[in-house]
């Protein structure tokens, strides 16, 4: 029987639209408004699956992957900008990119298989989600 958990967490955080092999003026073709510097308060979404413990009935302790959310990536991206964050580096911060890179510190983090998805929730009409290679 396996089950999946959703825990929900918060971040505010500056990001600029851009890729450094392409000139200003493309750019801002490209991206529009967001290849200038602007913030978003994003909703990140870690679900987690596996078989619930026998004895404590959970598939994972909520304070341990509280903790390691905040240490792995919360810590290092909340108030801060994007462009910054050692776990971003090299990462154009779309929101797709943001799930893909969020992944890797996670799942290297958590037991074999229990990361099950990443969403990262940037605005009202837009939520991305990553699942992993496959």
């Amino acid at each position: 029987m396996s089950v999946e958990l959703t825990r929900v967490y918060h971040f505010s955080a500056a990001h600029q639209l851009g890729n450094p092999a392409l000139s200003p003026e493309d750019n801002a073709g490209l991206y529009g408004a967001c290849a200038g510097v602007h913030g978003h308060n994003y909703y990140l979404e870690i679900t987690i699956a596996g078989e619930p413990d026998p004895v404590t009935g959970m598939i994972l302790d909520l304070a341990q992957l509280d903790d390691l959310v905040q240490r792995k990536l919360l810590d290092q991206v909340d108030h801060h900008s994007l462009e910054s964050v050692p776990v971003l580096a090299g990462v154009i911060t779309t929101g797709e990119s943001l799930a893909r890179a969020f992944w890797r510190p996670l799942a290297a983090a958590l037991p074999a298989g229990a990361l099950s998805r990443v969403t990262v929730v940037e605005t009202a009409k837009n939520r991305f989600e990553y699942r992993g290679e496959s």
